[in-house]
């Protein structure tokens, strides 16, 4: 049998100031109970002016790292997950030289909320290909840097975070059961962080771009629609490959977006809600973050056992969206 993956180590990190229901009304018109029941989200984390992505990723591969059970520098490949860096150039190399793995190559990998679970996947291929042994894949955003505050249907979404796993190689079976990635492109635009052109003349007839990005858009409805129609097929398809049933599953980790969006999965699978994993209440959506973030709580709760099984979907704009199912340690 060949190399397979098993993801050993999770950690998660996330800022200490935090944006409640209640501050948002004093922003905008709302409410918590409109927030809650449309939602889900009673809090979200914020970065101060004194935080950094590459900072808060740092902190949540450490603690996976612990977990694990290695050093640093046992770390092969760095992945970062992210659609916020805090250098536009990537912000992986960064928190390689902040946990010290020096022996680790990193590069950033842009999905937005698909991100983690492609990059997790990305990292399978280079351990069963026998590339790298150890790899440390950190999903992070800090979404509030490109949140419109005046826009009471976005602001009242975004929070901040980072998550890492561990994943090494193993020869005792894959752990990593199923994989699939989508996108779908003729839906661009109902998510988007746009970049807007700010003209400069140079000389004669050359000019040049020096624009800025503007604030999230999204059209809710669309997402919602999507995330409850291609969500659970990919999970369908993760399980068929699998040779796995519903009640096969122990736990459904998803984006957290939007509670309602993970019921409807759960309820489309024929998976009760008791095995949702779901932190959304406390920290909102977090993008690539949102997934480990769960993990994470849900490990060092007890919840997530070894050997258990989980189903997990990233979902977001591109749109993209993708599953994966996995055993625990």
């Amino acid at each position: 049998m060949g190399a397979g993956m098993a993801i050993t180590g999770c950690g998660s990190a996330a800022p200490t100031s935090v944006l409640t229901n209640h501050h948002l009304t004093q922003m905008v018109e709302t409410s918590d109970d409109w927030i809650y029941t449309r939602t889900g989200m009673k809090n979200r984390h914020i970065a101060s002016p004194m935080e950094s992505l590459s900072q808060l990723s740092a902190t949540a591969a450490k603690n996976a790292i612990a977990m694990a059970g290695i050093s640093a520098a046992n770390i092969d490949l760095i992945i970062l997950a992210t659609s916020t860096p805090d250098d536009l150039f990537g912000s992986a190399c960064k928190i390689q030289g902040l946990i010290g793995a020096t022996n680790a190559v990193a590069f950033d990998l842009t999905a937005a909320c698909s991100g983690f679970l492609f990059a997790l996947i990305t990292a399978s291929q280079f351990i069963r290909t026998g590339a790298y042994r150890n790899v440390l894949v950190v999903g992070a955003d800090l979404l509030s840097r490109w949140v419109d505050w005046t826009d009471r249907a976005s602001c009242v979404l975004f929070g901040d975070g980072a998550g890492a796993v561990v994943c090494q190689r193993t020869k005792n079976g894959d752990r990593l059961l199923s994989s699939g990635m989508y996108s779908d492109g003729s839906d661009n635009n109902s998510l988007n962080l746009h970049y807007q052109n700010d003209d400069r003349p140079l000389v004669e007839d050359i000019t040049v771009q020096q624009g800025t990005y503007q604030p999230i858009t999204m059209n809710g409805k669309e997402v919602y629609r999507f995330a409850v129609a291609k969500v659970p097929e990919a999970i369908e398809k993760a399980m068929f490959h699998a040779n796995l049933k519903a009640d096969d599953i122990d736990w459904l980790l998803l984006h957290q977006a939007n509670q309602r969006i993970m019921d409807a999965v759960a309820k489309r699978l024929n998976i009760p809600q008791s095995k949702i994993l779901s932190n959304i209440a406390e920290y909102g959506n977090t993008s690539a973050a949102s997934i480990p973030l769960a993990l994470d709580a849900a490990v060092r709760a007890g919840k997530v056992k070894p050997g258990d099984t989980v189903a997990t979907s990233g979902f977001g704009a591109g749109l993209s969206w993708g599953s994966a199912i996995f055993k625990w340690g």
